[in-house]
């Protein structure tokens, strides 16, 4: 079986699908960013992933929007990507025991999550605009800018602060 549903036969079926596990994404993150935020032992890292949760909901009521401006139900669908990505980084945070090093190991997971947001939105904000929904475009577009200014926010951090203390 492919990767998508055979239920998918058009571009914006496609969109719908997408727009279906980037909901689903969010929602996991959003349910992950407070463990994050306890496990980080940096203020500034541990300010910015609070900021992040209160942006992460959001994105989920901008997603939700792009649903009732399609005129669709608002569903999540099960997103392996994301639940790898974010399985990965509970392994990766339970195995250090340095918090300078978990502080990094955290950035980088977190850098993980942003760079397949900012694909999925990036992707997603295409097919609106080619299906003529540039309204739908527009609002996602807030999402990506928020998700690009995180992942540089979390490169800032982590080549100014915390990754010269983990060495």
């Amino acid at each position: 079986m492919g990767f998508f549903s055979k239920d998918i036969k058009s571009l914006d079926d496609l969109f719908i699908h997408m727009l279906r596990e980037i909901y689903y994404a969010e929602e996991q993150i959003e349910r992950t960013l407070p463990k994050m935020i306890g496990e980080a032992t940096d203020p500034q890292l541990k300010a910015g992933f609070e900021k992040h949760l209160e942006q992460t909901r959001g994105h989920i009521d901008r997603v939700e929007q792009v649903f009732e401006l399609h005129g669709v139900k608002a569903k999540a669908i099960n997103c392996p990507a994301i639940d790898g990505i974010l399985e990965e980084a509970d392994e990766v945070s339970g195995d250090v025991g340095d918090k300078e090093v978990l502080d990094a190991a955290l950035i980088a997971s977190a850098q993980a999550v942003e760079h397949y947001e900012i694909t999925r939105y990036g992707t997603l904000i295409a097919w609106a605009r080619q299906l003529g929904r540039s309204d739908c475009a527009n609002v996602l577009a807030k999402n990506l800018k928020e998700e690009q200014a995180t992942d540089r926010k979390l490169t800032e951090i982590a080549e100014n602060r915390i990754n010269l203390l983990a060495a």
